[in-house]
């Protein structure tokens, strides 16, 4: 009779179960911020693969993914169909192949924990085995074919008392004890025991208690900052009769703040090579910003005029001139993958798609008297890249063109993404977009102020640059690599106790 009970409620309603707790995944991420639904979700996760077969677990761990990529990745759609032209049903298609192979990760992950722990998990597995599992499936994510780390769950932990270990273990660091509770709480129900809930209660306390410690300090005068929203739609920004009117807004926009130390303009912010706007615009322009004691970041293609590679740009204009050249790539935004796809579709054909990436070992560029450490769109979501700046940057600048993914879940996911940067790094940072959302984010990864979405917009705001380390930047990821050794040898050396 057990076992019936046990089958009958992990039949389909346990596959329902696997989908709905994928689904409900991103509510713990902006723009919605319910943190404890991360717990929530991988604790319905845990439960429905419970007691069932490999190919059960394969298939569970697949429909959580969907419902988790589904959701949570939608403006996938809005890119492909709105802005590369796509129609409906192949733009679904194109988006539903992406998360389906998104959701083969979390297959694998489903396949391979079972097939270490098959039957009902015990309390090691829940609580050794599962957090390095979901940890390791992160970390892959986050790497393999270019990567893709977005909803990482130590993310979503950012307004939770969680966030206290960011500048510390870091964000995968964190998504590890968001599973590590939510085997504990699991562990707590299943063995009808407070003691793991006390156990996972003094890791949340620890991490709120951690919020009051400064892990850097101030550093010279405070930068008086601002970020101009040129809000150029995306559909006409590379039309070359839209050109001089994108010049002229920045240039125009800009002559009002010439009292700020620093102005920084957003990803591609003009839309032409860097050596065809020399001598006509940017020239004159530095000439504006060195009269009156002010540097310009500002984004721009800049092609190689012997190789005829071009890449993905940011310059400082100012009493220093230097360019920082994007290294991490976005496949079929800043190049194709594979060039016959060209002219298959038009998201295949995008204009400036073929982009080379930058060295890796740039110089930073020197800003107001700082250096800074710059990333462009979709590289900040890489915890280790932007690390390779520190500890030398006192302070952040992310440039991006969000203007792809319209009013979707995109702009508030990166936004929150680039405040958990700031958050590992103890540095402040200043984001500058196309269309929103623009903000200036202190140190402990706070929203000091932000802009307005679709509008153009100019913020300004004083910003303090810090210096010194938080132990995440000294150490990287060395603690978690280690923590997860010694928690698979103790897993292993009780299961072999266990079944011995």
């Amino acid at each position: 009779m057990q076992t019936e009970t046990v089958e009958g409620i992990q039949g389909w309603k346990g596959s329902a179960l696997a989908l709905l707790a994928g689904a409900i995944m991103p509510l713990a991420f902006a723009p919605f911020y319910f943190f404890p639904v991360a717990v929530l979700s991988l604790v319905l996760l845990f439960a429905s693969w419970q007691q069932v077969t490999l190919r059960q677990a394969a298939w569970r761990g697949w429909l959580f993914g969907l419902g988790m990529f589904g959701v949570g990745v939608s403006w996938i759609f809005v890119a492909i169909h709105v802005f590369g032209q796509s129609g409906l049903f192949l733009a679904s298609l194109l988006t539903f192949i992406f998360v389906a192979f998104l959701a083969l990760y979390l297959a694998v992950l489903g396949w391979g924990i079972k097939k270490l722990a098959p039957g009902q998990f015990s309390c090691f597995d829940l609580v050794l085995l599962l957090p390095v599992a979901w940890l390791g499936f992160e970390l892959f994510k986050g790497w393999f074919l270019s990567g893709f780390p977005w909803l990482e769950l130590g993310i979503s932990q950012i307004e939770g008392p969680l966030a206290g270990w960011t500048p510390v273990i870091g964000i995968n660091g964190v998504s590890a004890l968001v599973a590590l509770t939510a085997g504990g709480l699991l562990l707590s129900w299943q063995k009808r025991s407070w003691q793991w809930f006390v156990a996972v209660l003094a890791i949340w306390v620890g991490g709120q208690a951690l919020k009051n410690i400064e892990w850097t300090q101030p550093v010279g005068e405070p930068v008086k900052t601002a970020i101009v929203q040129g809000n150029v739609p995306q559909n006409i920004k590379w039309n070359p009769e839209q050109l001089v009117n994108t010049l002229a807004l920045y240039q125009k926009t800009t002559q009002a703040y010439w009292d700020n130390d620093l102005v920084v303009w957003p990803e591609n912010a003009l839309p032409a090579f860097y050596h065809q706007l020399e001598n006509f615009y940017l020239n004159p322009l530095r000439q504006l910003a060195l009269k009156n004691n002010t540097d310009i970041l500002l984004g721009l293609p800049v092609q190689d005029v012997e190789t005829q590679q071009y890449y993905n740009s940011m310059m400082l204009v100012g009493e220093k001139q230097g360019f920082y050249h994007k290294r991490h790539l976005v496949p079929f935004g800043d190049y194709v993958p594979f060039e016959w796809l060209r002219g298959l579709i038009a998201f295949f054909n995008l204009p400036m798609s073929s982009f080379a990436p930058g060295t890796i070992n740039q110089p930073l560029l020197q800003a107001a008297g700082n250096k800074v450490g710059i990333s462009i769109c979709y590289e900040d979501v890489f915890s280790t890249e932007v690390l390779q700046a520190l500890p030398e940057a006192t302070l952040l600048v992310n440039a991006t063109n969000n203007a792809w993914y319209g009013d979707s879940f995109a702009p508030h996911q990166h936004l929150q993404i680039s405040r958990s940067r700031a958050l590992e790094t103890g540095r402040p940072l200043v984001r500058s977009t196309t269309n929103g959302i623009s903000a200036f984010v202190d140190h402990k990864g706070q929203i000091q102020s932000e802009t307005p979405q679709f509008e153009q917009s100019v913020l300004t705001q004083t910003v303090q640059p810090r210096q010194g380390e938080t132990p995440y930047v000294s150490w990287q990821r060395w603690p978690i690599w280690l923590m997860s050794l010694f928690m698979l040898l103790l897993w292993a050396y009780y299961r072999q106790k266990n079944s011995g």
